[in-house]
C-alpha cells in the first residue's frame, strides 16, 4: 500500500532544506552542510508549522547576532523574484517562509522599518501573509502606513500582500485586531489590479467581511460597479466569489446583486438519489426536474443534513448548476455525490439524512434517505 501524502514532508525535507542552505552558502554567509545537519537532527516529529520555527531557529545559530547584517545575509542570500509578468498561481516555495518567521521573531520589536523591507523582499520569493500579521497586532499604524507604499509596487505579490495579509480570517494565521473600516480602504485600491491572483485575494477578503457584515459587502462592490475602475468580467468574477458564501446561505441581498431572485417561482415534479440506502464510500446519482413560469437566471444547489456523532443533523451545502431556464421548459439536472467515509476533515455516520435542493437561496423540495 502507498504511504499517505505528508504536506510537512514534501514542503519541508532534506532537500528543501538543503536547497535554502545552498542560497546561503552560494552568498558566502555559512556552509551548508552543517546548517542542514542541525535541522534534519530535529525536524523529523515535528508538524509543519514547528518545522518552519526550527528552521528559523537554526538560522538565528548561522546568521549575525545583529538584525541589520542577519538582514543583509537574507537578502543577499534570496533568489530572483517570481516572475512579475504572470498573473495569477506562482506561490513561489514554502522552503522560504521560516525566512518570514526569522524576521518576526527577531526584528518585531527593535528594527520594524529594517522588517518590513525585508518582508517585501521576501514576499516576492513566497507570501508573507503569516509574518505580516504579528506587526499588524505590534504596530498596527505603522504597518498600515507601510502597505500604502506596497499598494503600487511594481511586483503584484507585495500588492497581494497588502490584502491577504490583513484578511480578517486568513486560514492558519494569527487573529489581528483591524476593523473593516481600516481594510476596506486598502481594498478599494486593489480591486482594480490587472493581476488575478491579487483580485483572487481581494474577493476572499471580501468573503471573510461577510460572515460578520454581508451589508457592507454588498455596498462596496456596488460601489466598484459605479466607479468603473476593474473591467465588467473580471468584477463579476470577483462579485462572485466574494459573495459565495452568502450565496451557499441563501442571503437575499446577495441574490439580489447578482441578479438572482429569491421569490422566482419554480416547481419541481421530481428530487431523487439513487441508490437508497447509500453506502458509506458509494457514489449516489442526485436527480431533478423543475419549471419556472418565466425566463430567469438561476443558482441550484443541494443541501445534504448529515448526520453527526450526537445523532443530531447538520446542513452542508454543495453548488450544482447556474443557469438560465427558459419559461415552461423542462430542467432535468443529474449530479454525482461522493459519500467519502474517513475523510480527514468530516466524518460519516449512518442514519436518517435528508437531501435538500436550493434554488435562487429557497429550499424547493426535500427528500430523505438512508446512508449506512
Amino acid at each position: 500500500m502507498a504511504e499517505p501524502f505528508s504536506l510537512k514532508d514534501d514542503l519541508f525535507n532534506a532537500d528543501t532544506v538543503a536547497h535554502l542552505a545552498a542560497l546561503f552558502e552560494d552568498a558566502g554567509v555559512f556552509q551548508a552542510a552543517p546548517f542542514v545537519s542541525d535541522v534534519l537532527a530535529e525536524m523529523g516529529p515535528l508538524a509543519l508549522k514547528a518545522r518552519i520555527n526550527l528552521i528559523a531557529d537554526v538560522l538565528a545559530r548561522y546568521l549575525p547576532s545583529d538584525f541589520p547584517a542577519a538582514g543583509d545575509a537574507i537578502l543577499a542570500a534570496l533568489p530572483p523574484p517570481l516572475d512579475p509578468t504572470l498573473t495569477d498561481d506562482d506561490f513561489g516555495r514554502f522552503i522560504y517562509a521560516p525566512l518570514g518567521f526569522f524576521v518576526e521573531k527577531h526584528g518585531i520589536e527593535a528594527h520594524s522599518a529594517r522588517s518590513f523591507d525585508l518582508l517585501e523582499a521576501i514576499t516576492q520569493r513566497f507570501s508573507m501573509e503569516f509574518s505580516i500579521r504579528a506587526f499588524l497586532n505590534r504596530w498596527p499604524d505603522e504597518t498600515l502606513e507601510r502597505m500604502q507604499d506596497w499598494l503600487t509596487h511594481d511586483h503584484y505579490h507585495v500588492r497581494r500582500l497588502v490584502s491577504e495579509g490583513t484578511r480578517p480570517r486568513l486560514p492558519w494565521g494569527q487573529k489581528i485586531g483591524l476593523t473593516a473600516a481600516q481594510t476596506l480602504p486598502l481594498l478599494d485600491r486593489l480591486q482594480a489590479d490587472p493581476t488575478r491572483f491579487v483580485t483572487r485575494s481581494v474577493a476572499n477578503h471580501l468573503n471573510d467581511i461577510t460572515k460578520a457584515a454581508p451589508e457592507l459587502v454588498i455596498d462596496r462592490l456596488e460601489r466598484w460597479q459605479r466607479d468603473g475602475g476593474q473591467t465588467v468580467k473580471e468584477l463579476e468574477w470577483m462579485r462572485r466569489h466574494a459573495l459565495r458564501g452568502l450565496i451557499k446561505a441563501g442571503h437575499p441581498g446577495a441574490m439580489a446583486h447578482l441578479g438572482y431572485h429569491s421569490a422566482q417561482p419554480v416547481t419541481v415534479s421530481h428530487l431523487g438519489i439513487t441508490p437508497d440506502p447509500v453506502a458509506r464510500g458509494e457514489t449516489a446519482e442526485l436527480t431533478l426536474t423543475f419549471t419556472v413560469p418565466q425566463d430567469a437566471p438561476l443558482i441550484v444547489d443541494y443541501i445534504i443534513d448529515f448526520v453527526k456523532a450526537t445523532g443530531a443533523t447538520a446542513p452542508k451545502v454543495f453548488k450544482w448548476k447556474v443557469l438560465d431556464a427558459k419559461a415552461d421548459q423542462p430542467v432535468s439536472l443529474v449530479k454525482k455525490h461522493h459519500f467519502k467515509d474517513n475523510a480527514t476533515t468530516f466524518k460519516l455516520y449512518p442514519g436518517a439524512h435528508r437531501l435538500h435542493v436550493q434554488i435562487n437561496g429557497q429550499i424547493r423540495e426535500t427528500v430523505p434517505f438512508e446512508l449506512g
